[in-house]
């Protein structure tokens, strides 16, 4: 496979998940090339987001699509992206420019959000930079579930994860 080396202008063509039950809001930054193809979020084999949210839940890690919507709406977890739209290399958030934020009252309208974390850095800084002014509500900061965030093993991750849990 030939590895991208220019921007392309992309946006995001899948939903976010939640219901009204939903108390937590994990935002990425923008879906990987492998969630692009999948049509889902976290779909990079090597992502440990799925392991993380089975170890918070205590559950099976979901395999499915419908097992993980299931999973995520079970224990009242959003997920969404900052971004709606970008020019992006790949799956490089450092090459993220040109952006274009989600509507994330899509979700803070609807439900009742007791606290919104961020999935990495970039997921962070760039929240801080376009939707706090919109939402007015502070972001957590929490290490990437990424696979290149190799530093943190799952167990580490839930080290800094587990915080979630006092929202649940």
């Amino acid at each position: 496979m030939k590895r991208q080396t220019e921007h392309e202008a992309v946006s995001h063509e899948f939903a976010p998940v939640f219901d009204k039950n939903s108390k937590i809001l994990i935002l990425g930054t923008f879906p990987s090339v492998k969630s692009r193809e999948q049509k889902f979020y976290y779909g990079h084999p090597q992502n440990r987001f799925w392991k993380v949210m089975a170890r918070l839940t205590e559950s099976e890690v979901p395999q499915t699509i419908e097992e993980k919507k299931t999973l995520l709406l079970e224990h009242g977890i959003a997920v969404w992206d900052v971004i709606a739209s970008c020019e992006i290399v790949g799956s490089s958030d450092s090459s993220i420019r040109n952006v274009v934020p989600a509507d994330l009252n899509e979700i803070l309208s609807q439900c009742d959000i007791r606290a919104i974390y961020a999935n990495g850095g970039t997921a962070k800084k760039l929240y801080e930079k376009y939707s706090l002014k919109v939402t007015g509500r502070r972001i957590i900061g929490l290490p990437s579930t990424s696979p290149a965030n190799a530093a943190y093993t799952v167990d580490r991750l839930m080290e800094y994860w587990g915080v979630i849990k006092e929202n649940f």
